[in-house]
């Protein structure tokens, strides 16, 4: 069963950022908007190098299940993994009716069911925004009531973290404070909050679950 993972974060918390130390012949970039990268990367140069891509733009759903299930890559970041939903939703924003959210959310369901089908050594994180109620609860942010209400995102993830901006520095945070939806396996973070560097979470849920070979 692979490792899907969540990284939920206001737009500049540092959600793109956390890429900067990872190695581009290790994972693959699923951009689901095309836009330059916070930090200078490297894929053009190993794509030229080695002829393989590590960095691929599509919104499909159904051509990023086909990517993450033939890709050889162990490490896939999907970003910004919202804009499946509302790419969508826009150009479907004509249609009436309910049916085009159903639809979304099925869409939405089969990529993360996708995830949990890969093999046990693949892990993929989907990068997000989030979204505050009038109560001050922050979860995923997605299109209509029905993710929200049948089908909680955050439900099938066993790890969900936060990326914040405290005291001038970029962080995930590991630990639910009581008004989100982040959750770790017990024992796998030290710390409530750790630096937002995705290259270390990675070794980080490897080691938990024995995945270094």
């Amino acid at each position: 069963m692979g490792i899907p993972v969540f990284i939920l974060g206001d737009s500049g918390s540092g959600k793109s950022a956390s890429m900067r130390n990872m190695n581009p012949n290790d994972f693959l970039l699923i951009q689901v908007v095309k836009k330059p990268l916070p930090f200078r990367d490297g894929f053009a140069k190993h794509e030229k190098e080695s002829g393989t891509k590590s960095l691929i733009v599509t919104d499909s759903h159904a051509k990023i299940i086909d990517i993450i299930r033939k890709t050889r890559k162990t490490v896939i970041v999907i970003d910004d993994f919202q804009y499946v939903m509302s790419n969508e939703f826009m150009r479907r924003g004509r249609e009436v009716g309910f049916t085009k959210f159903t639809e979304m959310a099925q869409q939405v369901w089969e990529l993360i069911t996708a995830a949990q089908l890969l093999p046990d050594d693949k892990i993929v994180y989907f990068l997000s925004h989030t979204s505050t109620d009038d109560s001050g609860f922050t979860r995923c942010k997605t299109i209509g009531k029905l993710l929200d209400e049948k089908i909680t995102l955050e439900g099938l993830f066993t790890i969900v973290m936060r990326s914040m901006k405290r005291d001038s520095q970029h962080v995930f945070t590991t630990a639910n404070n009581g008004h989100d939806t982040v959750k770790t396996p017990m024992g796998m973070f030290e710390n409530e909050v750790i630096e937002n560097d995705l290259n270390e979470v990675t070794k980080t849920i490897k080691s938990y679950y024995s995945l270094e070979n």
